[in-house]
């Protein structure tokens, strides 16, 4: 699904170079969830943004799909991550004057998809995440919760290959960041394929696999043994 060899990437800042990513390899299967870690100027932001071809490296190779991701005008590099991608930020990114529907029907629209078939197909994944009945709500009237689960719907919503998740509970509390990570665990064992970005410990331990950057390397890549998030809520509450 992934399939990344010797990347690198450099900024220049000045009349000085900072040498960002210093030879990753990387790979992920098709239906994996994996977990990227690593402190502040780790390199993983920058990591993030070039498997979102939102950034191309300077060198080495980066497969998506079979599809080699290099030298994309920005037209061709949108209709890759239309097709292929689904994005969940940590500040949901949501467009405030849309009702959650149309926010999820979005992906829809730049994919030239009807606008029938888009409510359709966005109301059918608002219910996925259990939000149909907010569905006419605007997000400043949904909880930090809601609007993650909205901004999941619509990273579904055009059927991508991967998910890339950056810090996706980071802005929620203990309690909510457990809910969403339940939903993203199901997700995932229907088959999606998922990447995730995240400081937390606990969270990263809601995964399968994680891997962990320092200065611009990979350290570590390690299997772990997946805990639910819906095991995790129990015993949080049982501790309240």
């Amino acid at each position: 699904m992934i399939e990344i060899n010797e990347l690198h990437k450099s900024y220049q800042t000045g009349a000085n170079s900072l040498h960002v990513l210093k030879g990753i390899n990387f790979s992920v299967k098709e239906g994996e969830m994996v977990s990227i870690m690593g402190s502040s100027g780790s390199g993983k932001s920058t990591f993030l943004n070039i498997l979102g071809m939102l950034d191309e490296a300077d060198e080495g190779t980066y497969f998506l799909d079979g599809k080699p991701i290099r030298n994309l005008n920005e037209k061709v590099a949108a209709k890759y991550r239309n097709q292929f991608l689904g994005f969940i930020f940590q500040s949901f990114n949501l467009i405030n004057y849309k009702t959650a529907l149309d926010n999820v029907a979005l992906p829809l629209y730049y994919q030239g998809v009807k606008r029938a078939e888009r409510t359709e197909k966005a109301m059918h994944y608002l219910e996925k995440v259990g939000l149909s009945q907010w569905a006419t709500h605007l997000p400043n009237q949904l909880s930090g919760g809601q609007k993650q689960r909205v901004a999941i719907a619509r990273a579904l919503a055009s059927d991508p290959k991967v998910l890339l998740a950056d810090e996706p509970t980071g802005a929620l509390d203990t309690k909510t960041s457990y809910e969403v990570m339940e939903l993203i665990q199901k997700i995932n064992d229907e088959g999606k394929t998922i990447l995730l970005v995240t400081h937390e410990d606990d969270i990263a331990h809601m995964t399968k696999r994680i891997v962990n950057l320092k200065d611009g390397l990979i350290i570590d890549d390690s299997i772990v043994t997946q805990v639910r998030a819906d095991e995790a809520q129990r015993k949080a509450a049982a501790h309240v």
